[in-house]
């Protein structure tokens, strides 16, 4: 897993110029490599209760999430796009990381996507 998740996930970043136009060969490719990503994340996570939590969580989260996916949402422009890459990512995290964190509180991982869905 740990040899997918750094050398076979690649999500180019374009100028938000670029990727505008969803027609674009290079939004299409762009879109591609990131639901490409979130199918790993599910497959990476499916592993919890398995593997060790914290590994399952320094995979998917650290690195997976903060290194690929959340550049890839923070440049989707807000809208029904960046809610639905959102929600497909929030789907994919098993409940049980959050059934001992105090109410308004977050796993550490997903800080940075936290304040992304408050805003």
């Amino acid at each position: 897993m740990k040899k997918s998740v750094e050398e076979d996930v690649f999500i180019p970043l374009y100028p938000k110029s670029t990727v505008k136009d969803k027609s674009s060969l290079h939004s299409k490719f762009q879109e591609r490599r990131f639901w490409s990503a979130v199918k790993l994340l599910s497959n990476v996570v499916l592993w919890d209760g398995i593997v060790q939590e914290d590994k399952v969580r320094d995979l998917g989260l650290s690195k997976l999430l903060n290194r690929y996916l959340l550049l890839n949402i923070l440049n989707t422009p807000l809208g029904p796009d960046n809610i639905e890459k959102c929600n497909k990512v929030v789907a994919c995290l098993p409940e049980r990381w959050f059934q001992d964190l105090k109410d308004g509180s977050a796993l550490p991982e997903l800080l940075n996507f936290s304040q992304h869905l408050l805003q």
